[in-house]
């Protein structure tokens, strides 16, 4: 994740006329459904309200920027705002509620906590199109993670997880154990050791890895040999993930276009520029993905089959 540091003057000058423009239409109108950047809508899997203190206005703004048709709004649980600030579920319903053209959104709690399924299951009968970002320290198939996916295949919705070594749903390895207890819940993986997986030869010591990959690393295969796997492209993570050996990442969007979303999980405020990773996710993906099919895949069609988003 990036910041930028942008004066007030630096961003009055870059953004007020898209923010007069913002209050009185939805981003999806602004956006001509997205058409900006990449020739046809974007879902955008993987924003956060209130994400390094960014307000809700200039979240709309950002989006809008990037060119994304619609944004999926991840809440933080009661604790830890995710390690970055986020707004919790009160948040990211408030902004689908006041605008359903630009916004819908996922419920969260750690699942470890008394009232961890019950507050999740609230959210998810108040229209939640998912359950996530699950990012809390524990196994990733301990019993309250369990919990989660018995939740998300009752209500027939994924769950997005936070992978991160020795931190954050540790423990990659066996996570084909709960595909296989659960195969009616979709799990989307992200994050730095889900990314860095993709990598036969990957040290899982290393957050950010470069250099050449061998295919068939952990997540390669997740995503090969189980049908309720799939990848959300977003962060530092994914960015580095497509950026670091071309030649792989083509055959990569290619062996896995249907499995792939895109996500920008990115708190600067401009969306644009080298500091929005988000914008630079979309440009990678368009110079490295074979063709049109490809691309409508990763940018729209996946996530609106998985979450059920119509246009």
């Amino acid at each position: 994740m990036m910041n930028t540091p942008v004066t007030k003057r630096d961003f009055i000058k870059t953004t007020g006329c898209a923010l007069a423009v913002s209050l009185s239409k939805p981003l999806c109108s602004m956006a001509q459904s997205g058409e900006l950047h990449a020739g046809f809508p974007i879902i955008d899997l993987h924003q956060h309200t209130n994400y390094s203190g960014r307000s809700e206005l200039q979240l709309r703004t950002h989006q809008k920027a990037m060119g994304v048709h619609r944004t999926v709004l991840l809440p933080a649980g009661k604790y830890y705002g995710l390690a970055a600030k986020c707004g919790g579920n009160e948040t990211v319903y408030r902004m689908a509620q006041l605008y359903p053209d630009d916004f819908v959104f996922f419920a969260n709690e750690v699942p470890d906590l008394p009232m961890g399924r019950e507050t999740i299951e609230k959210y998810l009968k108040l229209g939640a199109v998912g359950i996530g970002e699950q990012k809390f320290e524990l196994e990733c198939d301990s019993r309250p993670l369990e919990t989660v996916a018995e939740l998300a295949g009752e209500y027939q919705v994924p769950v997005l997880i936070h992978f991160q070594y020795n931190a954050y749903n540790t423990s990659l390895h066996r996570f084909h154990k709960v595909l296989e207890k659960f195969p009616n819940t979709n799990f989307i993986g992200h994050a730095q050791t889900w990314w860095g997986n993709i990598d036969r030869k990957h040290d899982q010591k290393v957050m950010y890895p470069t250099g050449p990959v061998v295919t068939g690393g952990i997540t390669d295969r997740l995503l090969s040999d189980y049908p309720n796997m799939f990848g959300d492209l977003s962060a530092g993570s994914g960015l580095n993930s497509l950026k670091r050996d071309e030649d792989h990442t083509r055959g990569f969007l290619g062996r896995h276009q249907d499995k792939l979303l895109y996500g920008s999980d990115c708190n600067d405020i401009l969306g644009r520029g080298p500091g929005c990773q988000g914008s630079e996710t979309i440009k990678t993906v368009m110079e490295l993905s074979a063709d049109k099919e490809i691309r409508s895949k990763i940018f729209h069609r996946n996530a609106s089959r998985l979450l059920k988003i119509s246009f």
